[in-house]
């Protein structure tokens, strides 16, 4: 009969076997972050209870205050970078994640006519502030040598429909912007388009005393 096996280290859940619940950690003076990453569908759909919409990476992450101080904890604090195609990415809010208007991401290859579509929440906010290209406007995705692609964005609305279900869920799952003086848990949602390599990603954190890198093995 086949078990699955279920380790804890340092208060984080590990599958035996999900080679992207990958755990990584840094710390200074001011901070210690955990963090995983999910980047298959079966992985996300564990982490998150439902599945998401292609192109979305989940970090569950893990913030505790170091020397007795307080965090103040922003979710825009956050970066996500691919060393495989220089991607950056900050993370969604619940709104972008399951809001009912969705952002198209086409990506399309400089040696030829291919275009693929990732359909994702809008890049940059609800709120009124103009949802950006992948990669910066009118730049390449990448290094920008050849064969690279570029990929753009565009917001078609969700009309009428109805509240999305995943709302909710992540709503309850995403990292609390507060500060706080002990231990916080939360999720994290980026875009990454194209296939991207565990190895390749970068979770960046600022604090006040510089920014903490995590990078994530198989």
């Amino acid at each position: 009969m086949f078990r699955i096996l279920t380790l804890c280290v340092s208060g984080l859940v590990l599958l035996a076997g999900d080679k992207n619940f990958t755990p990584g950690e840094a710390s200074n003076k001011v901070a210690r972050l955990e963090a995983k990453l999910h980047m298959d569908k079966q992985s996300i759909e564990r982490a998150v209870g439902a599945g998401m919409d292609t192109g979305i990476v989940v970090v569950e992450v893990k913030l505790t205050p170091v020397g007795g101080g307080k965090l103040d904890v922003n979710r825009d604090d956050f970066l996500l970078r691919s060393d495989r195609d220089g991607q950056r990415s900050t993370p969604y809010s619940a709104s972008q994640v399951a809001g009912s208007s969705v952002l198209v991401v086409r990506t399309t290859g400089s040696g030829g006519g291919i275009t693929s579509e990732n359909r994702g929440p809008i890049w940059g906010g609800l709120g009124g502030s103009r949802p950006s290209r992948v990669g910066g406007d009118g730049t390449m995705v990448g290094s920008g040598t050849a064969g690279a692609s570029s990929a753009t964005a565009d917001i078609q609305s969700g009309g009428k429909q109805k509240e999305n279900p995943l709302l909710a869920v992540v709503e309850e799952k995403i990292l609390p912007e507060k500060e706080t003086s002990g231990p916080i848990s939360g999720q994290l949602y980026f875009l990454m388009d194209g296939k991207q390599k565990i190895k390749d990603i970068e979770l960046l954190y600022k604090t006040s005393e510089g920014r903490l890198s995590v990078r994530f093995k198989q």
